[in-house]
C-alpha cells in the first residue's frame, strides 16, 4: 500500500509498505530498520521478532523518544515486558502493533512534531 502524506521537508516519512518491505521517502527496506523523523538508522540489527532481546531496546534510551512503536510485521506480536523495562523504566512508551500499523501511526505523530520512533522488524 503507498501512503500519502504533506510534504514536511527533509522529514522521514513512511511512503509505502507490504509484506515484505517498507519504503521510507521512496527508498525500500527489507531488512530491520528504526525511523527517525530526521534520519533511517539501519544499524538496528535483529533477525526479527523471535531474536528481540534486552540490548536491541536499550538501543533507543541514548535517542530518548517519547515513544517507540514497534512494528512486528503482518501479526501483532508483544514481546515479554521485561525485554523493554529499560525504556518504561525511562517514561518511553512502547506500542507493539503491526507493521502498517506502525507505519501510519508514526507518519501521524511525525506530522504532529512528536518525537517517535519506529521500529520495523523483518
Amino acid at each position: 500500500m503507498k501512503l500519502h502524506l504533506a510534504n514536511l521537508g527533509d522529514t522521514k516519512l513512511f511512503t509505502g509498505y507490504a509484506d515484505d518491505h517498507v519504503m521510507v521517502n521512496r527508498e525500500r527496506f527489507d531488512t530491520s530498520i528504526a525511523v527517525l523523523a530526521e534520519e533511517i538508522r539501519s544499524d538496528w540489527h535483529v533477525a526479527g521478532f523471535d531474536a528481540l532481546n534486552e540490548a536491541h531496546f536499550d538501543y533507543f534510551l541514548d535517542l530518548k523518544p517519547e515513544v517507540l512503536l514497534l512494528g512486528t510485521g503482518i501479526s501483532q506480536r508483544f514481546p515479554h515486558p521485561r525485554l523493554y523495562r529499560a525504556l518504561t523504566n525511562a517514561g518511553i512508551g512502547v506500542e507493539c502493533m503491526t507493521t502498517p500499523a506502525a507505519c501510519r501511526t508514526y507518519n501521524i505523530l511525525v506530522a504532529e512534531d512528536r518525537r517517535v520512533i519506529a521500529a520495523i522488524l523483518f
